[in-house]
């Protein structure tokens, strides 16, 4: 299967590249015939595409070995000027080549073209009549070689760049949520600790918990996104301990269109949105609190909300993100871009609302391609 592959890969460069001289050949062989018609030395169509041809493949044959000695030597500013005198000297023979491989075809092409001339005269009248043409062919097939490198190189360079743009973005990622990881970490330790002197049933059944949490957590280190559905579920597990800690003073209410589950979230994205709820809006009142976590589908854009029903801010008031939110909308800007947004709102029933929009992908998304896709 491999050489299969590599034969047709050589076939159909062979095929463009004769192909290429074809053209070449053909289109002067129209401009001969016309031309001396013109000047009254009339020639069949057959005697300018032979002459015409065995010009241009003599060339095709000649570019072969021109074109590998252009990529050995390329001009370059080292050593230019050593350079240009190694091309000016290669170019001469190349059109010594030429001349000479041409006049050997002239004498085959001769007879059928009713014609009558040494080989001697071939090359004197050709050393005349093309020498100069012969070395601008020379420097255009170098010219056209370099340009086709340094397009090569120039994509080369845009896709190691975009590799490294990649690769850094993933890196920036992982080091938001290893920040994240610890911050959650310790905010349940803490509750914990706290439980240990109140309810040590509860701190154990908490502990449990956490290390259910954790085993989670572990299994989507390396994932930037995961489906809706298994996010909802890590939510779940950390709401089970922030119940027992809050006991009938939380509850949360799950509103989850279904045909939102398989959407791709960031990891970690509603735990410490959900986080700062309970902080501001549930823990600071003795009074029970409700925690509401949306979601659906708005045409190409996944619509996320977590609200509570606390105090709210006071006019005026600034908003302290803290690190979880700060982190969840870095690690938005980073993966979707100006697609995305993560707005606090103000409920008109009171407390406060974190709304995210982005990207609705059933698939992961690559990083710096923000645009919406079903």
């Amino acid at each position: 299967m491999k050489s299969r592959s590599w034969f047709e890969r050589y076939w159909l460069a062979g095929t463009v590249f004769l192909g290429f001289w074809t053209a070449i050949g053909l289109s002067f062989a129209s401009q001969f015939y016309f031309s001396s018609a013109l000047f009254g030395n009339p020639v069949t169509w057959g005697q300018a595409i032979s002459i015409s041809l065995g010009d241009w493949y003599v060339w095709a044959a000649l570019s072969i070995p021109i074109l590998w000695f252009a990529r050995r030597l390329p001009l370059q500013r080292r050593n230019w000027s050593k350079r240009v005198v190694i091309h000016l000297t290669a170019s001469a023979v190349a059109c010594v080549a030429y001349i000479v491989a041409r006049a050997a075809i002239g004498q085959l092409q001769a007879p059928q073209l009713g014609m009558t001339t040494t080989f001697l005269d071939t090359l004197e009248r050709l050393f005349l009549k093309n020498s100069l043409f012969n070395l601008l062919i020379y420097w255009i097939i170098v010219s056209v070689s370099h340009a086709f490198d340094y397009y090569r190189k120039f994509h080369e360079r845009e896709w190691r760049t975009a590799e490294l743009e990649r690769r850094l973005a993933e890196a920036k990622l992982m080091a938001l949520q290893m920040q994240l990881n610890p911050h959650f970490l310790f905010n349940t330790l803490h509750t914990i600790s706290a439980l240990m002197h109140k309810d040590v049933e509860a701190a154990d059944r908490m502990t449990a918990r956490l290390s259910e949490l954790l085993r989670l957590a572990l299994d989507n280190t390396d994932a930037n996104e995961v489906p809706l559905r298994e996010e909802l579920d890590f939510l779940r597990r950390y709401l089970e301990i922030e119940q027992t800690r809050f006991g009938e003073r939380l509850t949360v209410r799950l509103d989850v269109a279904p045909d939102t589950l398989e959407a791709r979230v960031p990891n970690l994205l509603l735990q410490p949105l959900v986080e700062n709820a309970i902080r501001h809006g549930i823990e600071p009142h003795a009074r029970p609190g409700l925690v509401e976590v949306s979601a659906r589908r708005d045409e190409g854009r996944l619509l996320l909300r977590v609200s509570d029903n606390g105090a709210g801010l006071k006019p005026g008031a600034a908003i302290d993100e803290g690190v979880g939110v700060s982190n969840t909308r870095a690690r938005l800007e980073h993966l979707y871009g100006q697609a995305q947004s993560l707005e606090f709102v103000h409920p008109p029933a009171g407390g406060l609302a974190v709304s995210v929009a982005l990207p609705f992908r059933l698939r992961a998304a690559t990083l710096g391609a923000a645009s919406p896709a079903a």
